[in-house]
């Protein structure tokens, strides 16, 4: 009894206190509460409008992923400042999966930013810079999220192939990550062409690495760090594409094809080089060096370069039994 009495006694204390708060004193407590809810919302605010002008990249270090803020024009300015740069040529390797007319993958190295880069190949005008855009149709946002978004494009593309050009429309769904520096897209709907596919990637490349000598940096950050924030960030572009009509022509037909896909690509990289120099405020040395074909495809594209339908037939025969004559299935 008298253990519940203290209890009763207890609680009655607690809400005898609660009570005789002043009411001064618990709005005092709110509208300070309230300050603090305004304070969190104004800095949210302004790391927004910060990270307008910076690039967000990202790297891993030992499984985990960094984010490192770097200012962007600060990187442009360094860029402009030391404009010492030569165009790699791009690495392009065409294969032929069974069923797909080819399977495209480009490496390039650029001499910019990857936020740059990045705004470059997403920019809405983007006309101006890559020539095979005829005209873009039509440009919808169907999702937006600040740093993704999810856009219909349909648009009238320029190819060329030897003495003929034309153009083709592309209605493709484009899902650009601002995070990863991805952009995905596909197309909308299936017709001639059973599948359109791909994938744009920027990725950092760390320029002036020699200026960290002896050290070398295994991070983004501890290159920012032994470089005093000097060194310049390059960008690696890479993209995969692939192209798998309803219906796979045969021989002559495919090799056009392939042949004008493998151009058109090459106009791309050479228009986003050619931009990429005139913001550096340099001339580019791209228009010197083409396509860097690996072996695989080498043979293919070798037969590409030949205008006369009759030469192209012979070298295909000639490599089809270099080929047959090596093949162990062949020699047994």
């Amino acid at each position: 009894m008298k253990t519940e009495c203290q209890g009763i006694d207890i609680r009655e204390n607690k809400s005898n206190v609660h009570n005789r708060l002043p009411r001064p004193m618990i709005q005092s407590i709110f509208s300070g509460f309230q300050e603090k809810v305004q304070e969190c919302v104004k800095s949210n605010f302004k790391r927004l409008k910060i990270g307008h002008d910076k690039s967000i990249l990202r790297g891993s270090n030992k499984g985990a992923t960094v984010v490192i803020d770097v200012d962007k024009e600060k990187q442009l300015q360094s860029w402009k400042e030391n404009p010492s740069w030569n165009d790699p040529p791009p690495y392009v390797k065409v294969s032929v999966p069974k069923g797909s007319l080819c399977n495209l993958n480009v490496k390039v190295d650029i001499g910019l930013p990857p936020d740059t880069v990045y705004d470059i190949v997403t920019d809405p005008e983007n006309k101006r810079v890559f020539k095979n855009i005829k005209e873009v149709l039509s440009r919808k946002v169907l999702v937006d999220e600040g740093s993704r978004q999810v856009v219909e494009l349909d648009q009238a593309a320029i190819w060329r192939f030897l003495w003929w050009s034309g153009t083709i429309s592309v209605h493709v769904l484009v899902d650009q990550n601002r995070e990863d520096y991805t952009m995905k897209f596909t197309q909308v709907k299936t017709g001639f062409m059973e599948r359109f596919e791909g994938r744009w990637k920027v990725e950092p490349l760390l320029v002036d690495e020699h200026l960290c000598h002896p050290y070398r940096p295994k991070t983004l950050a501890d290159y920012i760090s032994c470089t005093k924030g000097k060194g310049r960030i390059g960008s690696t572009v890479s993209l995969d594409q692939l192209i798998q009509p309803a219906i796979v022509p045969p021989p002559p037909i495919s090799w056009y094809l392939r042949g004008i896909t493998a151009k058109t690509t090459e106009m791309i990289i050479t228009d986003l080089v050619a931009e990429a120099a005139r913001i550096r405020g340099s001339s580019s040395n791209n228009g010197q060096q083409g396509l860097q074909v690996n072996d695989e495809s080498s043979a293919e594209h070798q037969i590409g370069d030949i205008r006369d339908i009759k030469e192209r037939w012979a070298l295909r025969r000639r490599t089809s039994r270099h080929h047959r004559r090596q093949s162990p299935i062949a020699r047994s």
